[in-house]
């Protein structure tokens, strides 16, 4: 298991009230009920928590948790989308 994968529970579960009952690797932000300002928050406080300079921009509206997970955790730093389809939106 990814050392990441704690902390974006702790997150979610703490700062966002989500139940931690719904996170799960296949959670996305619309399906966690996350609106454009909760995911703009996530992201700051991910890159805080993990203390890692990721582009969460890249990411695909639908990313999941698992995939989130992936690129946070990624060494490369080449940079390279997360699943598929459009970046993610902050707009619901």
């Amino acid at each position: 298991m990814s050392a990441i994968h704690p902390k974006i529970t702790e997150v979610l579960t703490h700062t966002f009230k989500v139940p931690a009952a719904e996170i799960h690797p296949g959670s996305t932000m619309d399906s966690l009920e996350m609106d454009s300002l909760a995911v703009a928050e996530f992201a700051v406080l991910i890159r805080e928590t993990a203390g890692r300079d990721r582009d969460f921009d890249q990411f695909p509206k639908n990313a999941t948790l698992a995939d989130i997970t992936r690129f946070i955790d990624a060494a490369d730093g080449s940079g390279a989308r997360v699943g598929g389809g459009a970046a993610m939106s902050n707009a619901r």
